[in-house]
């Protein structure tokens, strides 16, 4: 395997020290949605900052202390290993979304998993987000490990700092396929579904939320997970291609 430079930062952290406005930490694949969501929430109410990483970045700095008032994570292992750290709001983690793990090409093609050490060829690249930290990443590895092609394909992996850095490189055509969130390839255009992993091929993709103790305004940031919860929110997320946990 080898790792590629992160193309660009999928949002600038603010300095979180100077904020007034809850702060959110979230997983790059809900940006587009949670944007959105962001943007209805603030027509109401005070904005929230929302600094968006690999779940396994954003949870490391949480235990490093970042002042961050939630987490939304795609992983349960990683808000497993925050609420160990201790810095999680008693009683307000919950399980939010789900997700599903899509094939993506950069041209509009039908590609089974089993057909990509052909059609990746001596020279091309699958990019995937880092596979051993980044959620994305490891259930990409778990499902192309359980269809035994992970072998033959790991010396092709171009890995990413996150989900949406990897789904950049087949947008710009740079790899020629990429794993990501089928929420990822509803979001960028320029990227084609080629194939649907098994739902059990990987662990399943749950999206965990809590409150933190680490920042400053708890109260604003229950109210925007509150919202989260709202039909408004809900519609958006649906939209997106994410299944709302009830």
């Amino acid at each position: 395997m080898r790792a590629l430079p992160l193309l660009a930062l999928v949002a600038c952290l603010t300095p979180m020290a100077a904020s007034a406005e809850p702060v959110i930490f979230a997983a790059a694949s809900m940006k587009t949605a949670l944007d959105e969501i962001a943007r209805d929430w603030a027509e109401d109410h005070d904005p929230v900052t929302i600094s968006y990483a690999g779940s396994s970045k954003l949870a490391r700095q949480i235990e490093a202390g970042a002042p961050a008032d939630m987490f939304i994570s795609a992983s349960t292992d990683w808000m497993d290993q925050v609420e160990t750290s201790g810095t999680i709001k008693d009683g307000s983690r919950h399980d939010l979304l789900g997700n599903a793990l899509v094939l993506v090409a950069h041209d509009n093609v039908k590609t089974a998993p089993q057909d990509l050490p052909e059609a990746l060829g001596k020279d091309g690249f699958l990019a995937m987000a880092l596979v051993d930290s980044v959620p994305a990443g490891i259930y990409g590895k778990q499902a192309l490990t359980h269809l035994g092609l992970w072998d033959q394909l790991s010396s092709h992996v171009a890995q990413a700092d996150n989900v949406r850095a990897a789904l950049a490189l087949v947008a710009t055509g740079e790899s020629p396929y990429g794993v990501v969130y089928a929420t990822d390839a509803h979001a960028e255009k320029r990227v084609h579904i080629a194939a649907t992993f098994p739902e059990d091929s990987h662990d399943a993709i749950t999206y965990p939320v809590a409150l933190l103790t680490t920042g400053s305004d708890t109260e604003g940031a229950k109210a925007f997970l509150d919202y989260l919860s709202s039909p408004t929110a809900v519609g958006v997320f649906e939209a997106q291609g994410f299944s709302v946990k009830h």
